[in-house]
């Protein structure tokens, strides 16, 4: 019986522990660190550049559309936590073709981690845009009585944001694990090819809910600013 890399304990004192879903997460980060750092020392302003920097830009350029098609103006204030959220997902699905590594996103306490970040982001750049009464305020509306629905509900978002990962990255998986048992010696890459796939377009759908989120915060208050204009 396969054990979950959440059970696989390196290191634990008390109640605090690292497991290997830990390890790969702090690998997976580490990973990006470094490639930012590298890319950035190399980055210029010339008319040639290099096709990392070119591959860069390319990629900021389609997040910062896919965040503006979303109804978020201003998508430079969003483009960072929301680069950074697709960058991980996509790292943690490309190092599946590492031998013995395990995705994170496969893991309920991974995506329930990542789904309690969009829901902290949500509220933060909520209070960034709108201040603090004008953020909680819309909890009120249209009636005070609303409030423990509108309650419920981020929270009941959250909890499905993070399922949603979940189940679809453990059904992707399982999927490609019994086709490898069913099928000749050459379709194994074939099916690793389907996993990361499935892994780009969870990745995909996990940073334009957030962005959808993000933009439901922050719209009320750039729809006030048009309407004093």
């Amino acid at each position: 019986m396969e054990h979950s890399s959440d059970m696989i304990v390196f290191w634990q004192y008390g109640l605090f522990h690292i497991n290997l879903t830990i390890v790969e997460t702090w690998g997976v980060i580490l990973f990006l660190v470094l490639g930012a750092r590298w890319v950035g020392k190399r980055m210029t302003s010339d008319i040639h550049i290099s096709k990392w920097q070119g591959l860069l830009e390319m990629l900021v350029i389609g997040i910062k559309e896919q965040i503006e098609e979303a109804g978020v103006q201003k998508s430079e204030k969003f483009i960072g936590f929301l680069g950074t959220l697709f960058l991980f997902l996509t790292a943690t699905n490309l190092f599946c073709i590492l031998p013995g590594y395990r995705v994170p996103t496969g893991l309920l306490s991974t995506t329930a981690a990542l789904a309690c970040a969009v829901f902290l982001s949500v509220i933060f750049f909520g209070i960034r845009e709108q201040g603090v009464k004008g953020y909680f305020r819309e909890y009120l509306q249209p009636v005070a009585l609303m409030l423990p629905f509108h309650i419920v509900s981020e929270i009941s978002r959250t909890i499905a944001l993070s399922i949603r990962l979940f189940g679809n990255m453990m059904s992707g998986e399982l999927i490609v694990s019994i086709l490898l048992t069913v099928t000749p010696f050459f379709i194994p890459a074939v099916m690793t090819g389907f996993g990361l796939l499935i892994g780009m377009i969870q990745a995909f759908i996990f940073t334009v809910l957030a962005t959808v989120y993000i933009a439901a915060a922050t719209q009320i208050h750039e729809k006030k600013g048009e309407q004093h204009g």
